[in-house]
């Protein structure tokens, strides 16, 4: 392999020669053999230094332009735009499990630009990764930059139009079968009798709940430690920049991101990102009835519920032909395991901020992005390839409805508690009618009991 030689303030590192990379990106890919190729930073996180270190060389050079030159600028841009439109993806070899401050993800961001801007630019040298592209900055306060921009753009651009579709596939489900009435079920035993479409507002509104409180998780996300730099105070960043670059990162990305009011909170807390992970949390938990409430209901088909019917999508099993499983809850159920062992890694990472510093932003960085952007596609998934297919076996529902023991409660005001539950046993043991149970216990004629007996009417 060839090999260029490159420096740091260690000494001489070999680097491979057709990497943009240097020396300390070098030194920690050889320091952190840990996960390599499976759990390296991830792309939003990189894609989302792209934009911070864009937005800093904008405000370095409107306040700093003997540093700064538009020259050094316009390179800084050049290469921040290739790492925001995912082109340099290649250049980011480092795992999640290295510094916990990110430092060495931070500094495979500058040397990378450095290099790949000064390419650009057909300038050699014109960049330099600690004065120029880490200008006004300090790891401290960029990955957890990072890390806002990211969550928020996962969160607002992905899990939320996601679950929003998903709802309105559940509006449908809901009204087109308003006056599908079936037997409802509470301890996984019959209860009195619901509509389908009653069952899918449930479901629906539990969803609308969750993104209601994924929005109100975005105003922490919004803001942004940069320009705090090392532990706070703002040292080495000139007076204004803070403010300046969060105005610029929204410029760039759209979102109203803002300069976090006390930066000693941003660079120690995790705060908003558990408030924001437990939002999602919460959806996955719902996910998780949902998926669970449709397999339960399309279980059979014919030894089981059997009161949907899911679309088949492939073969379920390699034994038994003609098998047909629930896979797509089935995905989901696992996306909502793995989303809630993420909630707890990250409320483990928050509660070790020390003194001026969280350590344990990159695990945190790997677990929250992960459970967006699985909960994203699962969600997503699950609506197209199973709840938009899913239809009611209304017949079923009616066989099973007239069955149930509980619509014994319509008699309740007729001939009192007890006695309804004298009749529900009595149907039970000698596997008859409520009608003739009531009947053979002489609490109402047959007629009487046709006038007050409406399964239909109990929703």
């Amino acid at each position: 392999m060839e090999v260029r030689v490159e420096h740091d303030s260690m000494g001489e590192v070999e680097v491979p020669a057709e990497r943009y990379w240097g020396a300390q990106t070098e030194r920690s890919r050889r320091n952190f053999p840990i996960g390599v190729g499976l759990e390296t930073m991830p792309r939003e996180i990189l894609h989302a230094f792209g934009i911070l270190k864009r937005a800093a060389a904008r405000v370095n050079y409107a306040l700093l332009p003997d540093k700064m030159t538009e020259e050094k600028c316009a390179a800084i841009f050049a290469a921040a735009d290739e790492i925001i439109r995912g082109r340099l993806d290649n250049e980011f070899p480092l795992v999640v499990w290295q510094t916990g401050s990110g430092t060495q993800t931070n500094m495979n961001v500058n040397e990378v630009v450095a290099r790949r801007g000064g390419e650009m630019a057909d300038i050699e040298g014109l960049l330099h990764p600690n004065d120029d592209v880490n200008m006004s900055q300090s790891s401290n306060d960029t990955f957890p930059t990072a890390l806002h921009i990211a969550a928020a753009l996962a969160v607002e651009d992905k899990l939320l139009p996601a679950a929003e579709a998903l709802i309105g596939t559940l509006k449908w489900i809901e009204d087109e079968y308003a006056d599908a009435v079936k037997s409802g079920r509470t301890h996984l035993q019959d209860a009195v009798p619901i509509t389908f479409g009653q069952e899918a507002s449930g479901w629906r509104t539990s969803l609308e709940r969750d993104c209601e409180q994924l929005r109100a998780a975005l105003p922490g996300l919004y803001e942004l430690a940069l320009g705090g730099t090392a532990v706070g105070t703002g040292l080495n960043a000139p007076e204004g920049f803070d403010t300046a670059v969060a105005a610029e990162i929204a410029k760039l990305t759209g979102k109203p991101f803002v300069t976090a009011p006390n930066k000693f909170h941003a660079l120690t807390s995790l705060d908003e990102l558990v408030f924001a992970h437990g939002a999602m949390k919460a959806l996955a938990a719902d996910m998780m009835k949902i998926a669970n409430d449709v397999r339960w209901l399309a279980s059979g088909p014919r030894c089981g519920l059997g009161e949907l019917t899911l679309p088949a999508n492939e073969p379920g099993s390699s034994i038994m032909p003609g098998k047909v499983n629930p896979t797509q809850c089935e995905q989901v159920t696992m996306v909502a395991v793995q989303v809630m062992g993420n909630d707890a890694a990250i409320g483990f990472a928050a509660s070790q901020g020390n003194f001026e510093l969280n350590v344990f932003l990159p695990v945190t960085a790997y677990n929250f992005l992960q459970s967006a952007r699985l909960l994203s596609e699962s969600v997503a998934s699950f609506d197209e390839r199973c709840i938009s297919g899913l239809r009611a076996n209304r017949d079923k529902m009616r066989e099973n409805l007239h069955r149930s023991l509980m619509l014994v409660t319509a008699l309740s005001p007729h001939i009192g508690y007890e006695n309804a539950a004298k009749v529900a046993k009595k149907a039970y043991d000698d596997d008859m009618s409520l009608k003739d149970a009531c009947v053979a216990l002489g609490f109402l004629s047959a007629e009487q009991f046709d006038e007050v007996f409406h399964p239909e009417d109990m929703v």
